[in-house]
């Protein structure tokens, strides 16, 4: 039997007020990227995923930036970034 991990999604910026959070704990039996999306798609809104799905927003997993490679682990925290601009 596989153990579902659960990880923190925080979300910032316009993509905060997209998903209507800014902080989201979701519940994962794939424990990867794709598990992730496939359990964000369920809960968030359909327009959220083609936001984190744009080539320009970066994704760091525990603080770090992450290619989304390799599997989720329990209490992991995954961050959507949007481009900053600024001037």
């Amino acid at each position: 039997m596989v153990q579902a991990v659960q990880v923190q999604v925080l979300f910032f910026a316009n993509l905060a007020e997209v998903a209507g959070c800014r902080q989201f704990t979701v519940s994962l039996e794939e424990a990867s990227l794709n598990g992730l999306m496939s359990a964000l798609a369920v809960t968030m809104p359909p327009e959220l995923l083609e936001e984190l799905r744009a080539e320009n927003v970066r994704i760091a997993r525990n603080q770090t930036i992450w290619d989304g490679g390799g599997a989720l682990s329990d209490g992991d925290e995954v961050a959507f970034l949007p481009p900053v601009t600024g001037g």
